[in-house]
């Protein structure tokens, strides 16, 4: 898939968990414990994704961009704690991959300032930018989802639809950033299957 220069428009959620499952870490009971520690944990993805594979995290920057006021998506589209975030904000869109594979696409929201602060470089998985300096953080899981997209079915390379997570880093208490991930099955070959159908998840 040949590189874009614009942003993507946000996948369109299929099925979402409910809220307060999530923040309990309580997923869906047929989604598999692997699954669960890779889209529930509080852990770095990017590391996760290095120790699955042995290979390191390779980012490819789709765009970063001004996110327009109001956003330029529909409200099922976003994150509903993009709200809480102090604008002018922008949005930020990438690939990973590892070992030439694609196994994740990325966006998150930022503050101007803050992005100017924390993403020098920004083909730097965000996890390092943030912790450079041993900085600590807290990462907030707050959404679970399936979600499609024709042109994520084009980046990983198959149809969806796929399942995916959205969180907050918080810094002594003040929120930072939106992200939002969304993996590709080819990650069953070391987690294992994982059901792709909207699913029951306690309430």
């Amino acid at each position: 898939m040949s590189p874009s220069t614009a942003l993507f428009p946000s996948p369109t959620p299929l099925w979402q968990a409910a809220t307060t499952a999530v923040l309990r870490g309580e997923g869906p009971s047929p989604l598999p414990g692997p699954w669960r520690l890779m889209l529930l944990g509080d852990g770095s993805p990017t590391r996760h994704l290095r120790l699955l594979t042995g290979h390191p995290v390779a980012v490819r920057l789709v765009a970063m961009e001004a996110e327009p006021e109001p956003p330029g998506q529909t409200p099922s589209q976003l994150p509903r704690e993009v709200r809480e975030l102090e604008p002018p904000l922008l949005r930020r869109q990438v690939w990973l991959d590892c070992g030439g594979e694609t196994l994740a696409w990325a966006e998150s929201w930022w503050n101007q300032t803050e992005a100017e602060q924390h993403l020098r470089d920004r083909n730097l998985p965000i996890w390092l930018s943030l912790t450079q300096g041993r900085s600590e953080l807290f990462r907030e899981v707050d959404g679970l989802a399936l979600v499609n997209s024709t042109w994520l079915e084009e980046g990983f390379g198959t149809q969806g639809p796929f399942w995916s997570r959205h969180y907050r880093f918080f810094r002594q208490g003040r929120e930072l950033t939106v992200i939002r991930e969304v993996f590709s099955p080819s990650l069953e070959q070391w987690l294992g299957p994982a059901p792709r159908q909207p699913l029951h998840s306690p309430s």
